[in-house]
């Protein structure tokens, strides 16, 4: 079964067979055997036309296949590099398996699909999990749930840091009990820098209970903040409601705006030009991948995510409860939960199309 979305209309979704087609040389076919559902997936989906996510696995229109941090099991292969029972985290889409085209590439491979050729590698590339540094056999699914996340949030707040934060004293970062969000703060409070988690009432009990953010703000009370001093924002919830007050009441003592997630995705901020302070700007992560890579090596790179990495996962028993679903059906309920942002933030979803797979 295949997972799908009306990419006209979010809350519309259906299953479909997919049925298992003859391999074409050099193409391998993946079991799927799990994958992590978070607010990332709906930013895909609202992304999906800008960043092309939906050109990540085609579906006949208007349908579309959003992509899932995942791991699978080679179970066919016409490659004669690539055997069978490797097993690969990487994009996947959520369904039974998928067949990629494939050339190896390190202790993986990578995409090379004609649909394929315009995405940055850190979209096309599967990585062989044996010899991951991150990964550990006792936290598979805190590997899927947090390891894509945790990736854009040390580069976002390199990236800031690179530029000395712009000379903010403090970061503000909306959706706050998002798990992107929650890697951020984790970061932030690494480099010694101030936050401000910006969320939801319903959800301030628990960003509380996290003891991440040196203070935590609704939205509702962004004026009491200072607004004499300098800050920035790094905004998870492109919501132009949200963006719109925390531009007005800083004003020039804003620093920067940084975008980088869409959790609001019924009220989407865009352009942006006429906001009071610094333009939005969007944050792309394999682009400050590659600057690193450059400049430090790639293997300095894993090196470096890797330690912050396992300090962050040895911290999540304190928040992070798992909970697996199972089948097309069960799925769908938990799009649906994250799509309306009803999600509990103290939940990590790690969900299958079959139940063997999570066994």
């Amino acid at each position: 079964m295949q997972f799908e979305v009306n990419r006209q209309d979010f809350r519309d979704t259906r299953a479909v067979p997919c049925p298992p087609a003859e391999l074409a040389p050099r193409q391998i076919r993946l079991s799927v055997e799990r994958f992590a559902l978070t607010a990332n997936n709906i930013t895909y989906a609202v992304a999906g036309d800008m960043l092309d996510y939906w050109g990540f696995f085609p579906a006949e229109a208007p349908w579309g296949r959003i992509p899932a941090m995942g791991l699978g099991t080679v179970v066919d292969s016409s490659h004669p590099e690539i055997k069978l029972g490797g097993r690969y985290f990487g994009f996947y889409p959520m369904a039974d398996d998928v067949v990629i085209e494939a050339a190896p590439k390190g202790a993986g491979f990578t995409d090379i699909g004609a649909h394929r050729a315009q995405h940055a590698a850190v979209y096309t590339d599967f990585s062989a999990v044996s010899g991951d540094i991150m990964f550990r056999d006792d936290r598979v699914d805190e590997f899927l749930l947090l390891r894509g996340l945790f990736m854009t949030s040390f580069l976002a707040d390199d990236f800031l840091g690179d530029q000395g934060l712009h000379g903010a004293s403090q970061t503000l970062v909306t959706s706050a009990s998002s798990k992107t969000s929650i890697c951020l703060a984790f970061c932030l409070a690494r480099r010694g820098h101030r936050s401000v988690g910006l969320t939801s009432s319903r959800n301030l009990a628990f960003v509380e209970g996290l003891d991440l953010y040196d203070e935590i703000v609704v939205y509702d009370d962004i004026h009491q903040l200072d607004p004499a001093v300098a800050s920035g924002m790094v905004d998870m919830a492109g919501s132009a409601a949200v963006r719109s007050g925390v531009h007005t009441h800083f004003g020039d003592r804003l620093q920067f705006s940084l975008t980088v997630g869409a959790t609001h995705w019924e009220d989407p901020a865009t352009g942006g030009g006429k906001l009071p302070g610094p333009r939005p700007e969007f944050f792309f992560a394999p682009s400050q991948i590659a600057k690193r890579s450059e400049e430090w090596g790639a293997a300095e790179l894993t090196r470096r995510i890797a330690q912050a990495w396992h300090e962050l996962v040895d911290d999540t028993g304190r928040w992070l409860s798992v909970v697996h679903r199972t089948g097309s059906e069960e799925i769908e309920a938990v799009y649906r939960d994250l799509l309306e942002g009803q999600a509990d933030p103290a939940i990590g979803y790690v969900a299958s199309m079959s139940q063997e797979a999570l066994a």
